[in-house]
């Protein structure tokens, strides 16, 4: 199917705009219901209301003239008549398609709403792959559901070997290092939310890292996880969470952050790549970040690692509430829409750490 058959355009302003704000309440709805069928909560009243909850949202973007959202959701419509009528038994994996095209639809209302290029959210692919999956033989129908997470995420499920763990306590028990935790601790005891962050962060820094042995410094960059968010906390509180758009004065704030930490590591000479991989984490390949706007090379390997870790962490604690697998799954299918904003070699060998962990997650016994 091509680009101009899903009319990814706005026909009508205000009619787009009735729609994203049903949408508001529509989507939170849909994730709660799939959450409960991962949960176990698959009884026939659970399926209906979901299945009248994605009519309801087919309905309205029909009237409200945003077209490419109803073959979407026709399919998961089609989809879930499956699992309602038996011939299907529900797998995460049915939920876990429900749920990222429906961000994936989520992400490309928003780029609309902003005027920004749809090209990397790949929407005529994934509708042809959707229904693709939706028509396959009972037989094979779980296995195109997995196939077509996988093509979503960019994360093979296959089973994988263990993640190997990381001392972090070992780690962090060396002087500097040791003052530069303790500074991150007491930033994420601020707010319940960010309670574990700081350990979370460097396991998935320091995994990342060891895809490409001996390119990035194990303890630079460790140092460069503890400091990197230092700086938020000379910002007002309310910049910890936000959720929506920045005021122009907030952007020019929150791009003042990265400096400050980096200021303070500048100052004490052992720890200058740490100090850069702080100064440029919230800087991107194509010059779109801030604060330089410095473009491909110009940005250490540190720092590329560090971003992908931060837009993760930031992702699943926004989603947190889905659980564990069901937030990395929207995070890193989130990154891997956005690849533009990422290094493309480290995107991949992030992907393969995530890979690594959903593995660890499928291998957990239920309510583990």
């Amino acid at each position: 199917m091509g680009k101009q058959e899903l009319s990814l355009e706005i026909v009508e302003p205000e009619a787009f705009h009735d729609f994203m704000e049903v949408m508001s309440d529509y989507a939170p709805q849909v994730e709660h219901l799939v959450c409960q069928l991962g949960f176990g909560d698959t009884d026939a009243a659970q399926i209906d209301q979901l299945f009248r909850l994605l009519h309801s949202i087919k309905g309205d973007a029909s009237m409200c003239q945003v077209r490419f959202v109803v073959p979407f959701v026709h399919a998961l419509e089609s989809l879930l008549e499956r699992l309602r009528s038996g011939e299907v038994a529900y797998e995460d994996s049915i939920g876990d398609v429900m749920l990222l095209v429906m961000d994936r639809l989520g992400l490309a209302l928003e780029a609309l709403e902003n005027h920004e290029l749809l090209d990397d959210l790949q929407l005529p692919l994934l509708l042809h792959a959707l229904n693709g999956t939706v028509e396959s033989p009972v037989g094979e129908l779980l296995q195109h559901c997995r196939q077509l997470v996988e093509q979503i995420t960019g994360i093979p499920l296959h089973a994988m070997a263990p993640e190997a763990p990381v001392d972090a306590a070992l780690l962090a028990s060396r002087g500097d290092l040791a003052f530069f935790r303790l500074l991150a601790v007491q930033f994420e005891q601020r707010l319940p939310q960010f309670l574990g962050r700081t350990e979370r962060n460097l396991a998935l820094a320091l995994e990342a890292s060891r895809q490409a042995p001996g390119v990035v410094d194990d303890d630079q960059l460790e140092a460069a996880v503890y400091m990197h968010d230092i700086g938020m906390m000379l910002l007002p509180e309310s910049f910890w969470l936000k959720n929506g758009r920045m005021s122009e004065l907030e952007r020019r704030q929150m791009a003042e952050h990265p400096g400050w930490a980096a200021g303070l590591l500048e100052r004490m000479p052992a720890w200058a790549g740490a100090a850069r991989m702080v100064a440029q984490h919230h800087e991107m390949p194509d010059g779109r970040g801030y604060p330089l706007g410095l473009r491909g090379a110009e940005i250490c390997d540190g720092a590329r690692i560090l971003a992908l870790v931060d837009a993760f962490e930031a992702v699943t604690l926004k989603h947190a509430h889905r659980g564990l697998r069901h937030s990395m799954m929207r995070a890193i299918a989130e990154i891997n829409a956005s690849e533009r904003q990422f290094d493309p070699l480290w995107l991949a060998r992030f992907n393969q750490v995530i890979r690594l962990r959903l593995a660890a997650c499928a291998r957990r016994p239920a309510g583990g």
